[in-house]
């Protein structure tokens, strides 16, 4: 039983935790000869009893069945650190705070790699009162398209699912937020660091107005 606690991993845990069979024992309400059959591969936990193991040593049930003694370096993590998970299958996004293992239709997920904007994938952010409005020059067809955009601050995240035929746009409560995220369903994972001050006034990030003239005066000339 390869995805079962094994006697070694309850040991091991039980020793770093600085219990004794007893101590353990009683904490579970079995027998100590219990515990140093589990300990001596002479019998197994029943299965009820995994949840209550996993409180005593302080971890998840998942990792006390993984077989491997893990402590939860997740526990400090903040939005900043998050991952972002999409499925090549169905297209399921899947956000995380730290290191997970995360299975999708069958497939072991990688976090996707962010990389910065380039000129392919341009995004232009205006802060309007206590918002930013985000806007992604990018088509957006069945085939080719923006899957979500996001926004994060130490503490929190706000996400938005994008759709093919719809409009890149977006908007964001300022709340602190010092990076913008986007999934490109062909170049994948994006992120633009919001540089200037957030202070909850009209300002625009990155010359915004002066793009927006720009921007203007270019479909004028060009149509």
């Amino acid at each position: 039983m390869n995805q079962y606690v094994t006697g070694a991993v309850i040991r091991e845990l039980r020793e770093k935790n600085h219990l004794t069979q007893s101590e353990l024992a009683e904490k579970l309400c079995v027998s100590d000869k219990t515990v140093s059959k589990w300990e001596t591969a002479k019998g197994y936990p029943d299965i009820s009893l995994l949840e209550s193991i996993a409180k005593v040593f302080g971890i998840s049930v998942t990792e006390l069945i993984s077989g491997n003694a893990v402590s939860n370096a997740n526990v400090s993590a903040n939005m900043m650190r998050s991952k972002f998970y999409v499925c090549p299958v169905c297209g399921n996004i899947i956000h995380s705070m730290g290191e997970a293992v995360i299975h999708c239709h069958g497939v072991l997920l990688t976090p996707s790699q962010p990389e910065e904007t380039d000129e392919k994938h341009k995004i232009f952010i205006e802060g309007v009162e206590d918002e930013y409005y985000v806007r992604i020059e990018h088509e957006m067809t069945k085939s080719h398209y923006i899957s979500f955009a996001a926004a994060l601050s130490p503490d929190h995240i706000q996400m938005l699912k994008l759709y093919p035929e719809g409009n890149p746009e977006a908007r964001f409560k300022m709340n602190g937020v010092k990076k913008i995220f986007f999934y490109c369903n062909r170049d994948g994972l994006f992120f633009v660091d919001v540089i200037k001050a957030i202070d909850g006034k009209e300002s625009a990030y990155d010359d915004a107005e002066e793009r927006r003239k720009l921007e203007q005066a270019a479909k004028m000339l060009f149509g």
